[in-house]
């Protein structure tokens, strides 16, 4: 399962972000997948999430794979599109 995403974070997913990111990715029993630029980084890795560089306004896509797919996209496209 797949869906395209605008960043809505203002820091982006930067330092503190990406740890809560990361971290919520990692409650879910499935394979998830931060598609940028053509660059697929997996979603439960803090080295991964920082290199690819999400700023806000950025155009991602999120691809999760495995148990309660649409729960797990659900609750981390909520994270990415809260604005501050």
């Amino acid at each position: 399962m797949e869906k395209n995403i605008k960043v809505c974070l203002k820091s982006g997913l930067q330092a503190r972000k990406a740890a809560q990111f990361v971290q919520l990715a990692s409650t879910f029993n499935s394979e998830i997948k931060i598609i940028k630029d053509k660059k697929a980084i997996e979603a439960k890795s803090i080295m991964g999430v920082m290199s690819i560089g999400i700023r806000e306004g950025d155009e991602i896509t999120l691809s999760v794979k495995g148990e309660k797919e649409q729960k797990a996209l659900k609750a981390l496209e909520d994270y990415l599109l809260n604005v501050e």
